[in-house]
């Protein structure tokens, strides 16, 4: 998020268990020439006044595909029913306790359709994506595996040339399952980090979360203070190599990584500073009401709708920490129907909404009941920031709608205080959002409409910092 980012509520997400009404009509289309659809497309769906990112893969001969697709708030589900005839392409995917469907013609690196989702219909349009060139390295790719406790991580360590020893850090994603990269439609921001960060002389390891990619383990069964272990984990991996200084390594975190960082430095000295993007200095639960407002506002939720569905939201994370289960089951109800009554356009049946309440209510009660999100709702980041000693850079977005700004600077500017921690350098980018791409908005609505490259100066700020900060 850098999905992520925060993750949102799988309640909140349209796809995963979203309710929107029949629009008039659906588009057609003509069959265009026989294209193989194998490889990335990026684009949007339309649906209800919304529009919402996703990514689609497509693998295998063109008889026998199969593919995964990014939505928001999950990545990599499987799709189903993937069939073609000539140029008309048929995929789905469970979508909560739906099935959401495509059908759709390519048109050279154009492919539209129609998309179908229990009683939402509406069209979609995807692009096919191309590589770009990329320039002579100066380093070094490593693919790596090491132990945290009884999970296996995988990663690539970058090691610029020449001998060192190099400073080094390590790159922690936000929340949700995301690779090494951090990839989300299409942008690879870790990937651009480290190419950036090794062209200066600094070694950088990036890994795939638990569950994701090489790695094992969960990521809904772990917690925050399980992923700072992960991160020790690999402080020590980068401390054993020869081409590493083992005094000059830090943490790199976005979003729910900053507060993974702060945690490792809080606990460990041999974190020598820590760099965060975007990062949370609240309890989990208002970081997570608030995404919850400022998305449904933009979408067209009113005041009230909005003041409706932070109530709700605050009685729901207080029953899911609690361990209330009827309640929660009561109030994650009412959160269901809050949000559904938020959004643009007609509303649908009463019977309507209260049947697909009841079928989507289960996979909400899970991620409720999940240890990462009864953990997460509960951690306050400003209690560890305090015990953060050595140097800090921090990045905020001004559109950023998942950690916002006006919430989190300063509850994050006093931690670091109380610790007298004076050694803090705080960057704006104003027209940021959560993934620090220049934005309208800032909604992840954006996201696969926008250039995929970070504000300009944020890269050469990361990178001056770190190799200032790094100098012997």
């Amino acid at each position: 998020m850098i999905r992520s980012a925060l993750r949102p509520l799988t309640i909140v997400a349209m796809l995963t268990t979203g309710f929107v009404a029949r629009p008039a009509g659906v588009r057609t289309f003509a069959v265009q020439a026989d294209v193989n659809p194998s490889g990335t497309w990026n684009g949007t769906i339309a649906v209800a006044g919304q529009t919402i990112p996703i990514s689609v893969t497509f693998t295998g001969a063109t008889d026998t595909m199969s593919g995964s697709i990014n939505v928001p708030g999950a990545s990599g589900l499987p799709l189903r029913e993937v069939r073609r005839d000539e140029a008309k392409l048929h995929f789905a995917f469970s979508a909560g306790a739906t099935i959401a469907s495509f059908d759709g013609t390519i048109d050279g690196t154009k492919m539209s359709g129609a998309f179908q989702q229990g009683l939402a219909a509406g069209t979609f349009t995807l692009t096919r994506h191309v590589d770009t060139p990329v320039t002579q390295a100066t380093y070094r790719e490593e693919t790596i595996t090491f132990s945290s406790g009884a999970v296996t991580l995988a990663g690539t360590l970058t090691i610029p040339d020449g001998t060192g020893p190099f400073p080094a850090v390590m790159l922690l994603t936000g929340s949700g399952a995301q690779n090494r990269d951090e990839e989300i439609f299409d942008f690879k921001p870790f990937k651009v980090i480290a190419d950036v960060l090794a062209r200066r002389g600094i070694a950088v390891l990036r890994c795939d979360d638990r569950g994701v990619g090489g790695s094992s383990g969960s990521i809904a069964q772990s917690t925050t203070a399980d992923f700072a272990d992960d991160a020790l984990a690999g402080v020590s991996v980068l401390a054993a190599r020869r081409e590493i200084d083992a005094k000059r390594i830090g943490l790199i975190g976005h979003s729910e990584g900053t507060s993974v960082a702060a945690i490792a430095a809080s606990r460990d000295p041999r974190v020598a500073f820590i760099a965060l993007l975007a990062p949370p200095a609240v309890r989990g639960d208002l970081v997570l009401r608030r995404q919850a407002i400022d998305l449904a506002k933009l979408i067209g939720a009113s005041d009230a709708q909005a003041a409706a569905i932070a109530a709700a939201h605050e009685r729901t994370t207080r029953d899911a920490v609690a361990g209330d289960e009827a309640a929660l089951a009561a109030d994650t109800r009412a959160l269901i129907r809050a949000q559904i009554e938020g959004r643009p356009g007609a509303p649908a049946s009463t019977a309507d909404v209260d049947a697909f309440i009841e079928r989507t209510l289960p996979a909400a009660l899970a991620q409720m009941k999940s240890p990462w999100m009864r953990a997460y709702i509960a951690f306050d980041p400003a209690t560890v920031l305090a015990k953060v000693h050595c140097p800090v850079l921090a990045m905020f977005g001004g559109l950023d709608t998942q950690v916002a700004i006006d919430l989190n600077r300063a509850p994050f500017e006093a931690a670091l205080a109380a610790a007298g921690n004076h050694a803090v350098t705080i960057k704006i980018y104003p027209d940021a959002n959560h993934l620090f791409i220049k934005a309208v908005t800032g909604s992840p609505t954006e996201y696969p409409a926008l250039e995929k490259a970070f504000v300009p100066g944020l890269l050469d700020d990361l990178a001056t910092w770190v190799a200032g900060v790094t100098a012997r």
